[in-house]
């Protein structure tokens, strides 16, 4: 295999960044590019990665991506594969963070994201339906995800309800139902230092934030706690965000943080860059980058702690059931922030009928960045 430079592994997730539309659906991509054009890794330690990543917090895609930079060149590999996959998404979120925080009085701006509420909605609850196809097998699933359902619909803590759903689905789901790919041998443990070196960084950030910038300190631990639950994708943090923003601290309304959703679904990369848009609206351009660091960093440190121990964890009977559970109540959990959002609308019929359009869109596969477009659009010249 070969060993590329950091510079080389940086520009290719830069490209593969700026494309990185639909989440964990830009895997096959990142495979293609770096396992059969570059020859980065071979496919037995692409699938071991694969594994890993799916019982790690994070989001997906970025966490492919730093696994693969990983094993190409080490921690300084997994960071510019990390920077480089996640710099388009953060670049088109500020912009228009920016653009929407200055232009939001202006008619036009408001109807379009009125528009794009009512995509959100649908998107979060065709998402919640994906997953409940994918992860409820049995009758047990079900009434362990209506149980986290009904837990955010009462204004419950998210994580409170992760928490108790894992621990059940360690003695009540069956290891045949995890779904996870068979594991493949294991890594060095190398990776574990630069871990280390992570930790302390983020560790030393949050102590100076903690020392002249408390209100930046207070976004950056929130973030980090959002990331370390993060279970599932990027998707959980959909529910824990808005419970910590909107309910706990009210840093924003609903209705504000359904717009951030929103920029990050226009723009590349993770759902989970709506943290930097939480981020701005708190305290500015400094709020978003502390966010944007923050909210990625936990991730890329387990990642790179649990490499060298893949083989035994993706084997792990536990570790595969405490997945599963995350996935399980990430299903309630989407489903009630669906509902959270549709009653934070006043529908009118065209809105309804737009909503039910954007749902049916996403039903049959059309490209999740056109649904967001035409309902900004339509949004603008209809309401």
């Amino acid at each position: 295999m070969q060993r590329p430079a950091l510079i080389r592994i940086f520009l290719v997730f830069l490209r593969l960044g700026l494309t990185a539309f639909g989440g964990p659906a830009m895997v096959p991509f990142i495979r293609a590019r770096t396992v059969e054009r570059e020859g980065w890794l071979d496919e037995p330690t692409f699938s071991l990665g694969m594994s890993l990543t799916q019982l790690l917090p994070g989001a997906t895609a970025m966490q492919v991506a730093a696994y693969v930079g990983l094993r190409a060149r080490g921690g300084a590999g997994a960071l510019a594969a990390y920077v480089g996959f996640g710099l388009p998404a953060l670049l088109l979120m500020l912009g228009l963070t920016v653009l929407y925080f200055s232009a939001r009085d202006v008619a036009a701006v408001t109807a379009a994201f009125t528009g794009l509420q009512l995509v959100i909605t649908a998107l979060i609850l065709d998402a919640a339906v994906n997953f409940a196809r994918r992860y409820l097998d049995s009758l047990a699933d079900k009434l362990l995800a209506c149980l986290a359902g009904v837990w955010l619909g009462l204004r419950g803590n998210p994580i409170l309800a992760m928490a108790v759903v894992c621990v059940l689905a360690v003695f009540l789901v069956r290891d045949g139902q995890c779904g996870l790919p068979e594991p493949r041998e294991g890594t060095g443990r190398g990776p574990l230092r630069f871990a280390g070196l992570l930790l302390a960084s983020l560790l030393a950030l949050l102590a100076v934030l903690w020392l002249v910038a408390p209100e930046l300190f207070r976004l950056g631990l929130l973030m980090v706690k959002i990331d370390c639950f993060a279970f599932g994708g990027g998707y959980v943090s959909v529910p824990l965000m808005l419970h910590e923003v909107v309910e706990v601290r009210g840093w924003l309304t609903e209705p504000m943080f359904m717009d951030g959703i929103a920029l990050g679904q226009v723009t590349p990369g993770p759902i989970v860059m709506t943290g930097a848009f939480v981020g701005y609206a708190v305290s500015g351009l400094a709020g978003a980058l502390v966010a944007a660091v923050t909210v990625f960093s936990p991730s890329l440190i387990v990642l790179c702690a649990a490499t060298p121990f893949a083989d035994r964890l993706v084997r792990s009977p536990v570790a595969r059931r405490v997945l599963k559970g995350s996935l399980i109540s990430l299903v309630g959990l989407m489903a009630a922030v669906a509902v959270r959002f549709a009653l934070s609308i006043h529908w009118t019929p065209g809105q309804a009928l737009l909503a039910l359009a954007a749902f049916a869109a996403l039903r049959l596969k059309v490209d999740i960045l056109w649904v967001v477009l035409a309902g900004a659009g339509l949004g603008a010249v209809l309401f």
